[in-house]
């Protein structure tokens, strides 16, 4: 079975309990209340032939840059998210892209998967998850 291209942009269309996950990585009140406002954009770009990877979080207040290779770990800075770094491995899970974090925090990581042109993202820590979605404009 081939693996899906993520290349494209995406809007979010909706998030849930989105506070209570940045609450979880420790990111204090007020930047929590401002960032569940922002309404960001995933610009991905996916070369399924080398299984590289970029993702850039855009936002009208800061972006957030990841550049890797599927199934390689890596020292992601997370200074804009809440001024951490970690090891992080991004690799498949059937046709689901799953993110491991290992740092200070436990149960770290992300799931990445379409269905049509709705790209869904789900964020874990400390036992807390919280659930983005996407609509492909590009």
């Amino acid at each position: 079975m081939s693996k899906p291209n993520y290349t494209g942009v995406y809007n979010m269309i909706s998030q849930d309990n989105f506070e209570e996950y940045l609450a979880a990585l420790d990111v204090n009140y007020a930047l929590r209340k401002v960032v569940c406002i922002l309404k960001p954009s995933k610009h991905i770009e996916h070369d399924v032939n080398t299984d590289r990877m970029k993702i850039k979080t855009v936002t009208t207040f800061k972006n957030f840059d990841m550049d890797f290779t599927l199934g390689q770990e890596f020292t992601e800075d997370l200074g804009p998210v809440d001024g951490r770094k970690c090891q992080t491995t991004v690799d498949w899970d059937g046709d689901k892209l799953i993110c491991v974090q290992r740092g200070e925090k436990e149960g770290r990581g992300w799931t990445h998967w379409l269905e049509g042109n709705i790209l869904h993202l789900e964020l874990r820590a400390q036992g807390v998850t919280a659930k983005q979605v996407f609509k492909k404009v590009e």
